[in-house]
């Protein structure tokens, strides 16, 4: 183990040494959260230092049957430690401690509400988890998402149970991997991002016409940087994702999913722009970018939403760039917080044209027909 290890660090050496010192970025002084947060039910997150894992946990709630969509209201929670995540994976645990099926979770989302996503002026979205992600993993040594004592996030969750079974004292977890602060790796401080079909703010999911449909979005990234992870999600009868540089009008990532069950979205492979040659696929704050999403619906109607189309994963950005805080003041940053908390009645009225803010706009084409 020991061999291997040091045989891992000499590998990377090379790819470490040739970056490092072009992509760092300096931290933005976090603005302080408004006071009304601290009333937020408290998640809790613990640290085992033998294990080198972090647990959030949300509090409990009963789970009954028959609940499609069960949403409990969002928590605050405090990382004990300074480390760099580099894996993790949702579980969920009865009040006896008991694993229960991973069904159970429709989605977990971890937000930092004192930084902004790279493509737009929200709170970023640090960590998200679903039915079908499984656990997420990167290298220890290369990449890591940096965390620190004392700062704030602000979890939510979907659970659905559509079995006939109830459950009691449900409690969702987050289980993450983590390098202790201080060690010389990992080498790489990544950023988590993403880009949604369906930005800028509201529900992510939305109706599925019948026949062929696409929809996309597109922006422009706050700073200069790499992305050296992609990763796309789509529900039943997506058929290809895509990431696109508008402004030399290069395909830059494509991803299908793999065949899947009747009734069940499939996960769609990673793309990884890293090896022993380079690491990085440069993006440029003066370029414009675009996700794409296509699907396929052949039941003839339309389904209640059915589609979901987002690109995201990890990103570097460029030494000496300033990751930009938060501005809580910013029309955007309220009405998605106030969303993410579940204060909007869970959609969209009244936000119609949002998409041309910021210099940002939204595209879908549907060209099925009517049942």
């Amino acid at each position: 183990m020991r061999l291997r290890r040091a045989f891992a660090i000499v590998a990377a050496l090379p790819i470490a040494l040739a970056a490092y010192g072009a992509w760092s970025a300096v931290p933005a002084q976090r603005p302080a959260l408004p006071l009304a947060w601290t009333t937020l039910p408290r998640a809790s997150i613990t640290a085992d230092a033998k294990r080198r894992e972090l647990v959030l946990e949300l509090p409990s709630v009963d789970l009954p049957a028959g609940a499609a969509h069960d949403i409990p209201p969002a928590s605050l929670g405090e990382f004990p430690v300074n480390a760099s995540i580099y894996a993790f994976h949702a579980e969920l645990r009865d009040q006896d401690g008991r694993l229960l099926p991973a069904d159970l979770l429709h989605h977990m989302n971890v937000m930092d509400p004192a930084e902004r996503e790279l493509f737009l002026p929200i709170a970023r979205r640090i960590l998200a988890s679903g039915r079908e992600t499984g656990e997420i993993r990167f290298p220890w040594l290369l990449f890591g998402a940096r965390v620190r004592a004392g700062e704030r996030i602000i979890a939510n969750a979907m659970l659905h149970n559509t079995t006939p079974v109830s459950y009691r004292g449900v409690r969702v977890r987050l289980v993450l991997s983590y390098v202790p602060d201080g060690r010389p790796w990992p080498f790489f401080s990544v950023f988590p991002w993403q880009l949604d079909v369906a930005f800028p703010v509201g529900d992510k999911s939305f109706d599925l016409s019948p026949g062929h449909s696409e929809r996309s979005y597109e922006g422009s990234p706050a700073v200069d940087g790499k992305i050296v992870v992609i990763g796309g999600h789509m529900h039943e009868y997506g058929r290809t994702i895509e990431f696109w540089d508008v402004t030399t009008g290069t395909l830059l990532w494509h991803g299908e999913p793999a065949p899947a069950p009747p009734g069940e979205a499939s996960p769609v492979p990673l793309g990884r722009f890293y090896g022993l040659t380079g690491i990085g696929l440069p993006i440029m704050a003066s370029h414009r970018y675009r996700v794409r999403v296509v699907y396929e619906n052949p039941t003839g109607h339309t389904i209640a939403a059915g589609g979901m189309g987002v690109v995201g994963g990890l990103f570097i950005p460029r030494r000496g760039a300033v990751w930009p805080s938060a501005e809580p003041s910013d029309s955007l940053y309220q009405l998605d917080v106030r969303h993410f908390m579940g204060l909007t009645g869970g959609g969209m009225s009244g936000m119609e044209g949002m998409g041309e803010m910021g210099g940002m706009d939204s595209h879908d084409h549907d060209h099925g027909s009517t049942p």
